[in-house]
């Protein structure tokens, strides 16, 4: 998983980061609300987690912010040291879908990190999966269409999956490299922009097909379907 970690606090910043890094995810630190805001505008995040008070914007602010301008947010989690009832309702009803009262011991944050990702991440999927006329076929890391196979790379198919795993939520370019290519998010535009246009002529991926690759201007891309009564 890829996850944000928004604290003002170092120390917090390194026990938690540490932590998922140990567990094998990547994380991304922000020192206050208004740099998490803006990452948010240009990246995907599985999981994010807002301190309640922080410098430029508070955690409740964000998650107003991104109920209003995220079409489909990432789980929000409130780590914070607000422990009153009142606190927590506050946090939930603006959009948080966890709340960890500070301190609370590694096995628990990581647990509930990991809870909050499986709820909303790419399914690990064995066997296979059917979209449309396409068969995800996992076992034999094959993507079939109307009976025939269709060759892909491993980087390819691996795009492919995520792409048709994620229907309708739009994937910046950072994410869908760190996810397929498991590195930095600086990765050169043409990298990413030319698996693109190969998955889009491999896998015939129009309007007739149900399927198709968004353009998110500045941002990544987003795969859509297309209901039959849209064709």
């Amino acid at each position: 998983m890829r996850i944000a970690l928004a604290d003002d606090e170092k120390e917090i910043r390194e026990q938690v980061s540490n932590l998922v890094r140990t567990a094998g995810h990547s994380v991304d630190e922000f020192t206050n609300g208004k740099d998490i805001q803006n990452a948010l505008k240009r990246e995907t995040f599985d999981v994010v987690l807002l301190d309640w008070n922080m410098p430029g914007m508070t955690g409740i602010e964000v998650l107003n912010w991104a109920s209003e301008n995220i079409e489909l947010p990432p789980p929000f989690i409130l780590l914070t040291s607000r422990q009153d009832k009142s606190d927590i309702v506050s946090g939930l009803e603006a959009g948080a879908s966890d709340y960890i009262v500070k301190p609370e011991s590694d096995e628990v944050v990581l647990a509930r990190i990991e809870a909050a990702g499986r709820r909303n991440a790419v399914r690990e999927t064995r066997g296979k999966e059917w979209y449309g006329a396409f068969q995800l076929d996992h076992n034999a890391r094959t993507i079939i269409r109307d009976d025939q196979p269709i060759t892909l790379t491993s980087k390819e198919l691996d795009l492919a999956v995520l792409l048709f795993q994620n229907l309708d939520r739009p994937l910046s370019r950072g994410y869908l490299f760190s996810r397929v290519w498991g590195g930095s998010a600086d990765v050169e535009t043409r990298t990413i922009d030319m698996h693109i246009s190969r998955l889009r002529s491999k896998l015939g991926l129009t309007p007739e097909s149900g399927f198709v690759i968004r353009t998110v201007f500045g941002f990544g891309y987003r795969m859509d379907q297309y209901a039959s009564e849209e064709l």
